[in-house]
C-alpha cells in the first residue's frame, strides 16, 4: 500500500474512533433525559454552580452536582470507548489474513 493510503486508513480510523466516541457521549446523555436537541445553548446553565434546577428533556431537575456525575460519565465512556475501539482495532490488524482462532495472540 502506497503511503498516501495508509494515511488515509489512518485517518478514517481516527474518525470512525472519535464518532464511537460521540455516539457513547451522547447516549449518556440522552439516557439521563438530555436529548441531542437540547442541549445547543445550555452550556452556560450547566456550569453554573447557582442553578441546581436545570431542566432536562422531560421535566426532572438536576443540580449542580448530579449534572457534573453526568458529565464526568460521559467524558469516562467517551474514553473508554475509544480505548475499546482501538483494541478492536489492534486484533483487526494482527489479524488481517488469518481469523483470531488461526493467528492466536501471541
Amino acid at each position: 500500500m502506497r503511503r498516501g493510503g495508509q494515511a488515509l486508513v489512518c485517518l478514517l480510523a481516527g474518525m470512525l474512533q472519535a464518532l464511537g466516541g460521540f455516539f457513547t457521549y451522547f447516549v449518556i446523555l440522552a439516557e439521563n433525559g438530555f436529548l441531542p436537541s437540547t442541549l445547543l445553548g445550555i452550556r452556560i446553565l450547566w456550569d453554573s454552580r447557582d442553578v441546581n434546577d436545570l431542566e432536562d428533556t422531560y421535566g426532572q431537575q438536576w443540580t449542580y452536582e448530579q449534572r457534573k456525575i453526568v458529565e464526568f460519565t460521559c467524558h469516562t465512556s467517551f474514553f473508554v470507548s475509544i480505548v475499546v475501539v482501538q483494541w478492536a482495532d489492534l486484533i483487526i490488524c494482527k489479524t488481517r489474513r488469518n481469523s483470531v482462532f488461526q493467528q492466536g495472540m501471541k
